[in-house]
């Protein structure tokens, strides 16, 4: 049963609602963008806000492969290009409870904070955190470039949203001096940026890495090239319509740059937030006394991937012993060497630095320890993820029962920047490194 409750915090009033041992308040603005602009932050609002709505997803296209596996990511969202919004849950009565902000992947082209497969109640309930689920700018709305058009606009959003719970979070019984920014592929990939970006230092006290394709993150300048000069005139005057039409004519330039184009938007050094592509690593260095890290991926990344290969590849498919060769391989090139690469650096540079390998599911499934299988552990709705192709095989209590371990290992780095070793065979190997 819900009944309103009101929220005071710096940022503003909020009306918000109570579901029984939890307050939740969605859809709250952040910041304010036109396109192809960075986000203003939003100022503390004079009158109470109603945040009882959830978030719009940014526009985007259909992503065939995540619908079919996760059955219906986006749920009952509506889409709004006025897309700057975060929904905080939290314990009821709560204070200084660590806060865990949640960046959403979709290969920086698809996704929502709010989606129904990021239910955040399980994590918030059973390990007394507050949580912030952000959405931000995707596709060619976020992450294009060139001409009147800003690159990496989706990170200063997520910029944005870190400095509104620096702002508001106390009113909701969070620290502030406890955040921690953890984020899925894309949204990965987004958090290790961000340890790197311009204006950060400050915003979070911990990092969370998961499934991160950071070793196709370099090299792309010449794609990012292509790409803005196939988007042409598209400005802030261009039909959203004609936008989203345009993506895939802009997706495909980025085709003949090779392994990078599996994931065609995406962060762009040497432009803000951002240093060049030779000063990030130097970057990283220099958070690391700042920032404790957990970084890691599942065992068959990308596993995933495989029912999506063209035809000529189909082979890969249907030869097992070939199959497990190439997953294994992919997994490695773009997931697994990062995060040993981006945990030793951290570490060297005097940070704390954690790595999880996730190698779960049911015994011999196609999508056994595949990409995304971390996220009903973390997120564990059953209305939104059972009967999923991704759990083929798993019982729903399997789940559960996972899930309820793997959120505790989440929140126990959340609350201490460290993790403890575990070594559970056919779930979860943690290691420290410092």
């Amino acid at each position: 049963m819900e009944t309103p409750v009101t929220v005071e915090t710096a940022a503003g009033t909020f009306l918000a609602r109570r579901e029984g041992d939890l307050v939740r308040a969605t859809g709250i603005r952040y910041a304010r963008a036109e396109r192809f602009r960075a986000p203003v932050d939003e100022p503390a609002a004079a009158d109470p806000v109603d945040a009882t709505r959830l978030a719009p997803a940014c526009p985007q296209n259909p992503t065939p492969l995540l619908d079919d596996l996760l059955v219906d990511p986006m749920g009952d969202l509506v889409v709004d290009e006025d897309c700057l919004r975060l929904s905080v849950t939290a314990p009821a009565g709560v204070q200084g409870a660590p806060v865990m902000v949640f960046l959403h992947g979709g290969s920086y082209r698809a996704g929502a904070g709010d989606s129904p497969v990021f239910d955040p109640r399980p994590l918030v309930r059973e390990q007394g955190v507050v949580l912030v689920a952000v959405t931000y700018r995707l596709g060619l709305l976020g992450y294009l470039g060139g001409g009147p058009r800003q690159a990496n606009l989706g990170l200063l959003d997520q910029l944005s949203a870190l400095r509104w719970v620096q702002r508001a979070i106390a009113g909701f019984g969070g620290d502030p001096d406890a955040v921690t920014v953890f984020g899925h592929s894309a949204g990965g990939d987004a958090v290790a940026h961000l340890m790197a970006a311009d204006g950060a230092r400050g915003l979070f006290r911990r990092a969370v890495v998961q499934s991160a394709p950071l070793g196709i993150s370099r090299g792309r300048a010449r794609m990012s090239a292509a790409m803005d000069a196939a988007a042409g005139d598209l400005d802030a005057g261009t039909p959203l319509a004609e936008l989203l039409a345009a993506e895939a004519r802009v997706e495909a330039a980025a085709a003949p740059f090779g392994l990078v184009a599996a994931m065609p938007f995406g962060t762009r050094y040497g432009h803000p937030p951002l240093p060049a592509e030779d000063a990030v690593d130097a970057a990283w260095s220099a958070a690391a006394a700042h920032v404790d890290l957990l970084v890691g991926s599942t065992a068959r990344e990308v596993a995933l991937f495989l029912p999506g290969l063209p035809e000529r590849l189909a082979v890969v498919r249907r030869v097992p012993l070939l199959a497990r060769a190439a997953v294994a391989l992919a997994s490695w090139v773009v997931y697994g060497r990062a995060v040993r690469s981006l945990a030793r650096r951290h570490a060297r540079a005097g940070g704390r630095a954690s790595t999880y390998r996730l190698d779960w599911g049911a015994p011999g499934a196609p999508l056994r320890a595949a990409h995304c299988t971390d996220l009903p552990l973390l997120f564990g709705s059953a209305q939104a993820w059972r009967g999923a192709p991704l759990l083929a095989g798993v019982p729903w209590s399997e789940v559960e029962r996972r899930g309820r371990e793997l959120r505790a290992v989440w929140a126990g780095f959340a609350r201490t920047g460290t993790v403890e070793e575990v070594d559970v065979p056919g779930f979860l190997r943690t290691r420290r490194l410092r």
